[in-house]
């Protein structure tokens, strides 16, 4: 079949979804064209930028027809910047999308039936209707909802001022522009707390007054290569983490100096060294500067000790809705056995271990298992345990010592569950599996594969822990089929 458009023409196009990158996707003649900014239900003229065998790439050159979900995104930066990707749509609008987003992929990817939308959230429908998806549990206050800002450093040349040949290099600190490693200068960001963006703000300005170097992706050359702030939105405890291309700060105790008089509620400076040419952002080595090697914040009346390198979920007031979720499916009624598979610092085992009879939380990196340790001893909780390792291969081990599960939780990375930990949750057969996931793709490729097993996915919440970007939190309850 010949392709239907050429690169550089312009075309009419009727958008009909939206990728999981938020690009508009849109039929020129039947051929699809991903389209940024373009929205369902709008109708575009485009020109083509890049075509291939069955898709191509345009951009929009007029809106024709506008759906009634688009508004005006108040960030003065939304276009060039790649953190959001959706503040052109309603809340309400991308509240509906990111439910259709988890819907798809569970019929596509993973072959299952999905009951018709419901309004009610007990979830009461039997298999032959199908798995129940929640509508998603929105915020009230879509805004300023990110307790964590990780900033790549780097230089911009300023326009030459009159008489001079040549303009000068100027510090700078943003998000990345969509799809590149080119920086948006910023100083503002609307969904982040508003003290994240005093702090970065500050400790820019500190490093240009004292002529300090920005790292240079090229050529692995300069000092400065990301500004991390943590701040407690219960306690007001701020961090600030200084990444480093190297160990030596230059007038450190001037940069102490300078974000204590300005920030009393920095109670931690941190240094991360990361000498390495990658993308990563954290390097091997961490230091204190300054102050406490960690900050307090609370999750409804848990109180959790984070390091710079600790996982801690970016969006608090969310982050109670989807744990409370998952302690509701769990069932627990105080006897309960219960593992928490990538348990990370603990935040869920110690949701569950309220009201369960026992919690083990296994997690891979040692640190966040000293975390878990700390924090569970820090609430004065007794009956949750944590363990260092990989959940396929701990978790085995504890069958045998005797340790027998009424409930398996997940809540793994965006590459999903490892297989043999799949496999392992199949040999075990708890009573219920509940699966926290960050990636609905992912999520349908595992529940499949539970479901083989003997499982059935009884209903999924997707929660909005990311407004106005394309990232959507589900959590799912499956119930072993020999227990109905």
């Amino acid at each position: 079949m010949s392709v239907p458009v050429t690169k550089n023409d312009e075309v009419m196009v009727d958008i009909v979804g939206l990728t999981h990158e938020g690009e508009g996707v849109g039929r020129a003649d039947g051929f699809t064209l991903f389209i940024q900014g373009a929205l369902p239900g709008e109708r575009v003229r485009a020109k083509v930028l890049k075509v291939k065998k069955t898709y191509g790439y345009a951009k929009m050159m007029e809106l024709v027809v506008a759906s009634p979900d688009r508004v005006e995104a108040p960030c003065g930066i939304f276009k060039q910047c790649g953190g959001c990707q959706l503040q052109h749509l309603s809340y309400s609008g991308q509240l509906g999308w990111k439910r259709q987003h988890v819907v798809d992929n569970l019929e596509r990817i993973g072959k299952l039936r999905v009951a018709g939308a419901v309004d009610s959230m007990d979830g009461e429908q039997n298999e032959e209707q199908g798995i129940v998806v929640h509508p998603t549990i929105g915020m009230d206050e879509p805004w300023r909802y990110r307790n964590k800002a990780s900033v790549p450093i780097g230089t911009v040349v300023d326009a030459p001022s009159a008489g001079s040949g040549s303009g000068k290099e100027r510090l700078i600190g943003g998000f990345y522009a969509h799809g590149s490693h080119r920086i948006i200068d910023m100083e503002a960001c609307l969904i982040q707390h508003s003290d994240n963006d005093d702090i970065i703000g500050t400790v820019k300005s500190i490093a240009r007054e004292l002529g300090v170097s920005a790292y240079n992706e090229e050529t692995g050359r300069g000092l400065l290569r990301h500004v991390m702030v943590r701040v407690g939105f219960v306690t007001g405890e701020a961090m600030v983490v200084l990444i480093t291309n190297g160990q030596r700060i230059p007038q450190v105790e001037r940069w102490i100096e300078r974000i204590r008089e300005a920030f009393p509620s920095v109670k931690s400076i941190v240094q991360n060294v990361n000498t390495r040419k990658t993308n990563v952002i954290f390097g091997d080595e961490t230091r204190v500067l300054w102050g406490s090697e960690v900050i307090y914040d609370e999750l409804d009346e848990i109180r959790f000790a984070i390091s710079a390198r600790s996982f801690y979920q970016v969006n608090p007031l969310q982050t109670v809705e989807l744990y409370r979720k998952a302690v509701e499916y769990a069932g627990l009624t105080g006897s309960e056995t219960v593992i928490d598979a990538y348990c990370g610092i603990g935040t869920i085992s110690l949701f569950l271990a309220r009201r369960a009879g026992r919690v083990y939380g296994v997690e891979i990196v040692p640190e966040a298992i000293e975390d878990a340790g700390r924090n569970a001893a820090l609430n004065g909780i007794g009956n949750a345990s944590f363990e260092a390792g990989a959940a396929e291969i701990v978790i085995p081990r504890w069958r045998k010592e005797g340790i027998v599960p009424d409930v398996i939780v997940v809540d793994p990375p965006r590459k999903g569950c490892d297989e043999a930990l799949l496999e392992t949750i199949l040999a075990m057969k708890p009573e219920r599996v509940v699966y926290v996931s960050c990636n609905p793709s992912t999520l349908a490729r595992d529940l499949r594969v539970l479901e083989d097993g003997g499982y059935r996915t009884v209903e999924v919440q997707p929660v909005d822990m990311f407004p106005h970007t394309v990232h959507i939190e589900s959590v799912c309850l499956l119930i072993y089929k020999g227990f109905e």
